[in-house]
């Protein structure tokens, strides 16, 4: 398949690429990834614990140094305890990823049944507007967060992992999807 297949012959002509070549690449970088987080989800979880304790301590800097800045907008100690307390729990996932992915993935059970019950809820009203799909993956929302809280803490460094390498993998497949669908149209 030629990759001038990707693109139309009048924006060949115009010599510009299409974004049809973008979604491709895209798709094939984002299944990639995916493969990769897969192949060690008990490290993508410890990388990703670490990562989010360096926003967290990023986030509380940021919040403290806004507080000084802006002291006439009241509040200015109540902005500082926010702050050192993002940067606190910020290092205390950075220092300890493998008990800090426990709480992460305790937390993201309780979230996905929360989401899921919402999802389900939201996807009855609209039954007839397609919310069938919604319902459905609201009953795979909760699903997922009562196996997480089932399993915690015995499966806990490999859920984020695998949940992250899963959703990288199936964004990857829908914008190759996507790129396939527009080199078939004329």
């Amino acid at each position: 398949m030629a990759l001038t297949l990707f693109w139309s012959k009048k924006e060949q002509s115009k010599g510009s690429i299409s974004p049809r070549w973008g979604y491709f690449a895209l798709g094939a970088f984002l299944i990639l990834a995916g493969l990769v987080v897969l192949g060690d989800v008990v490290a993508a979880t410890v990388v990703s614990t670490i990562l989010l304790g360096l926003c967290a301590i990023l986030a509380g800097v940021v919040e403290i140094g806004h507080s000084v800045w802006t002291k006439g907008w009241g509040g200015l100690i109540w902005h500082i305890i926010l702050g050192c307390l993002y940067m606190a729990g910020g290092i205390a996932l950075v220092t300890a990823p493998a008990a800090g992915s426990l709480i992460v993935t305790y937390v993201l059970g309780f979230v996905l049944v929360a989401s899921g019950i919402v999802r389900v809820f939201i996807g009855l009203r609209a039954l007839t507007n397609a919310g069938g799909v919604l319902l459905l993956s609201g009953v795979f929302g909760i699903l997922a967060g009562f196996l997480i809280l089932a399993q915690w803490p015995s499966g806990e460094l490999s859920v984020i992992g695998l949940f992250l390498g899963l959703d990288l993998a199936f964004h990857g497949a829908g914008w190759l999807a996507l790129a396939l669908a527009a080199t078939s149209r004329p």
